[in-house]
């Protein structure tokens, strides 16, 4: 098994055995502190201010990428606000507490630049890694040695 899919089967393992269990113990902790109702108050509270931040924060992030393409300049970081804005948007649309919480993080404009960071140096290693010589990745172009001969000298 190669490295690249130890590591997919780790993340697959991650979102879709870890990740539900601990939803659930987060979900019977709260629901015992609070109690049932005001649990459930909380998760539908909590889907209304996400889906208003994630409206917000889009809208802002494609009106900084437009502007930024308008004005003939790279959207690096642009690009990078409107994958978290989506990410997080994604996270908040899964039920609990944890993938809402990890959502947030993601698109409030406070912690954005942090994961914009770790964002952008990941997307920077995988670029490094894709380009470089012998690899493997991407075979290189075809080089031929020999000598030119030109038959027009002779005449």
């Amino acid at each position: 098994m190669s490295r690249r899919s130890r590591r997919a089967a780790v993340l697959l393992f991650l979102a879709f055995v870890v990740m539900p269990i601990l939803e659930i113990v987060v979900l019977i902790q709260v629901g015992q502190a609070i109690g049932p109702w005001w649990t459930i108050l909380l998760l539908v509270l909590d889907s209304i201010i996400g889906a208003w931040l994630i409206k917000r924060e889009g809208r802002r992030a494609w009106q900084a990428l437009r502007e930024r393409l308008e004005s003939g300049r790279m959207p690096a970081r642009e690009l990078a606000d409107g994958v978290l804005v989506v990410l997080g948007g994604a996270f908040m649309l899964s039920p609990g507490f944890v993938t809402d919480a990890l959502g947030i993080l993601l698109i409030l404009p406070v912690t954005r630049p942090l994961f914009r960071g770790l964002l952008m140096s990941y997307a920077g290693r995988q670029v490094v890694r894709r380009a470089a010589p012998g690899d493997g990745a991407r075979p290189g172009p075809t080089v031929v040695r020999g000598e030119v001969v030109d038959d027009q000298s002779d005449r």
